[in-house]
């Protein structure tokens, strides 16, 4: 089990007292057998969810001599899960990145990290597209990006108007993706859009 830094272990703490207010708002009987260790657990979901915050993409970035590579790289189906910040529930699915490298390329593994980074926050889908695309052209200032987000919002499937094959579709595009035809063409190919 992993250990808990004094700061994580208060954040814990401070979250599980609001979740146990929560449940007793609602009439629950907090020490029934299957609410008792509720509010702990709560937490710890509620802290990994929203373990984006502090955690710095210029961190996990590793970088590579480019070997004269000039063509698109694409990362694609990168499974993501966030937290919308209008209802506070789950929102999921995958993520499909392409940049065109000018000298260095970028660990395969880094872009996933990125991508989790950003999505264990609050996010709004449309910010967080936008702030995959612009942290990628930040670290290794390609001569394009390419971000496409497609998700299901629990705030649409669980409520409100209740649709539950709806999903949501971002872009962000940088560069030639966004001012060339052919190349943006070419990358939604091989994401297949």
């Amino acid at each position: 089990m992993k250990k808990l830094t004094p700061q994580r272990a208060d954040n814990n703490q401070n979250v599980a007292k609001v979740i146990k207010k929560l449940l007793q708002v609602y009439g629950e009987d907090i020490k029934r057998e299957g609410l008792s260790d509720t509010p702990r657990r709560a937490a710890a979901a509620w802290n990994k969810a929203l373990s984006g915050y502090g955690m710095d993409p210029k961190n996990v970035v590793t970088t590579f001599d480019g070997e004269a590579y000039d063509e698109m790289i694409v990362v694609r189906d990168i499974e993501f899960y966030s937290t919308c910040e209008h209802h506070l529930l789950p929102f999921f699915g995958k993520a499909h990145i392409g940049y065109l490298p000018d000298g260095k390329i970028l660990g395969l593994s880094k872009i996933p990290r990125i991508v989790e980074i950003f999505s264990r926050r609050l996010q709004n889908q449309e910010r967080l597209t936008s702030q995959i695309a612009d942290a990628l052209t930040e670290l290794i200032n390609p001569k394009g990006v390419g971000v496409v987000l497609e998700a299901r919002h629990l705030c649409m499937m669980a409520r409100g108007v209740e649709k539950q094959g709806s999903q949501v579709l971002t872009s962000a595009m940088r560069g030639p993706f966004k001012k060339n035809d052919n190349t943006r063409a070419e990358f939604l190919r091989l994401i297949g859009k």
